[in-house]
């Protein structure tokens, strides 16, 4: 069932949005060779406990994950595509970092993820990060009331494949605001003008994930999704409410 959400829930999502603006915007200038996984998930607590709000993800069991999750932030790199488990790994010159993370600030939730290039990354991986931003920042335009989620799927692998990279399957955005994940699912590919109409109050999490190589993705011993082949990835992530005022980024 879809919720829609009133003003007055806006307004705490906003503020939950900006939490989760400030912390990941802290964590993506702190990420750089030689800092664990670990120092990240560290300073997101220190930072989610001064803004008196909480980590959506610790705890929290995925559908398909095999265990609850046990840390604030998601810290995938290379060719782990999300869900990643912050450890000792100290990140090194080329690698690429995914950091995704979820705010619950009284009960209210918002989600976003950004990828981070450490140190010197060559051009086809940045080439791998503007798309997906692109594709995310394009698919964020069409959010308006009245288009269709298939408006939002097929700008989002329009863009990618315009790009000659593929959008990663299996995985997708999603409802979000009184819970992590809500309905709809937001697919990361689909036809203009089919699926659930976009109405105000809606408030999604649309979150383009893009491999160099294979869209196909497996699962590992710890919950994380990688690549099968390897190759490397990328993944983007705002919370976005649809209103009759127009696109409200509520994570930027």
């Amino acid at each position: 069932m879809v919720k829609l959400k009133t003003e007055r829930d806006l307004k705490s999502l906003r503020r939950s949005g900006n939490i989760l603006a400030l912390i990941l915007q802290a964590l993506e200038e702190y990420a750089r060779p030689g800092v664990t996984l670990e120092d990240l998930d560290r300073l997101a607590q220190e930072l989610l406990k001064k803004e008196k709000a909480r980590s959506a993800f610790l705890g929290y069991r995925p559908e398909r994950g095999s265990k609850a999750y046990p840390a604030a932030i998601c810290t995938s790199v290379n060719e782990v595509v999300v869900h990643g488990v912050p450890t000792g790994y100290k990140l090194q010159n080329g690698d690429v970092l995914k950091i995704d993370i979820g705010v619950d600030y009284n009960g209210y939730f918002t989600d976003g993820a950004v990828t981070v290039g450490i140190g010197s990354i060559g051009e086809k991986i940045q080439k791998l990060i503007d798309v997906t931003r692109d594709a995310l920042l394009k698919a964020i335009e069409v959010c308006l009331v009245g288009n269709r989620l298939g408006d939002i799927g097929w700008t989002v692998e329009n863009t990618v494949r315009q790009g000659g990279l593929s959008v990663v399957r299996g995985l997708t955005g999603h409802g979000v605001g009184f819970a992590l994940h809500e309905e709809p699912t937001v697919l990361n590919y689909g036809k203009r003008g089919e699926g659930l109409e976009l109405k105000p109050g809606l408030v999604l999490a649309i979150e383009p994930m893009v491999s160099t190589g294979s869209p196909h993705i497996v699962q590992r011993p710890d919950d994380s999704y990688a690549t099968s082949d390897g190759s490397i990835s990328a993944h983007f992530e705002h919370t976005v409410a649809i209103t009759d005022q127009g696109i409200q980024v509520l994570t930027q």
